[in-house]
């Protein structure tokens, strides 16, 4: 009975917690065809699928993660960011299914010493070739445009990944070679709406 008690409690700061952190906000996003969730820590086995797979990975393998132990610490991660600026990367849900097929959305960081939002887009290999990112990206980047203020939203694409390009351009973000850097990986080509 305590142990119940216990949890309920910390279900409802937990709540708590969100509801203020996520005030300015919303914690969930529509499109046709998707529903992009924050990240909640249950989502790691669906988030370990993805980042687990090496296919998913192929154009950065340093994203490659090992185990459901790596995946929960990567949510961790999106959370504390959301925590601390409102915004994050989100869980990608088809509406079909039901199921997380990717995750999408921008993170503040800095390249070559300016502030700037990291765009990413990652999907399951079996949700390739759908529109997905480019539907799922579109919704994260309006709710990222509150947040301005951190920088350019910038995508990172190594020069081999000719997907992630066309997203990028599909989306509107130009080629930005200023911003051009090495990554873990090896050169990353930057696409960003600095120049629109």
């Amino acid at each position: 009975m305590d142990h119940t008690l216990l949890r309920i409690k910390r279900a409802s700061e937990q709540e708590r917690r969100n509801a203020s952190s996520y005030a300015n906000g919303t914690r969930r996003l529509h499109t046709s065809r998707l529903v992009l969730d924050v990240p909640d820590r249950d989502d790691a086995a669906d988030i370990f699928a993805i980042v687990g797979d090496h296919r998913a990975v192929a154009h950065n393998p340093s994203d490659y993660v090992s185990d459901l132990e790596e995946a929960t610490e990567l949510i961790e991660r999106w959370l504390r960011h959301w925590a601390d600026h409102e915004y994050g990367y989100w869980c990608v849900r088809e509406i079909r299914t039901g199921r997380i097929i990717g995750y999408c959305g921008t993170k503040r960081m800095h390249i070559n010493g300016m502030p700037a939002r990291n765009l990413i887009a990652r999907f399951h290999p079996d949700a390739w070739g759908s529109g997905y990112a480019t539907e799922a990206v579109k919704a994260a980047l309006e709710r990222a445009d509150a947040h301005a203020e951190d920088g350019p939203v910038v995508a990172r694409v190594r020069p081999e990944n000719l997907a992630s390009r066309n997203v990028a351009l599909k989306l509107g973000l130009r080629r930005d070679p200023d911003m051009d850097e090495r990554g873990p990986d090896g050169i990353e080509e930057v696409f960003s709406d600095r120049l629109t």
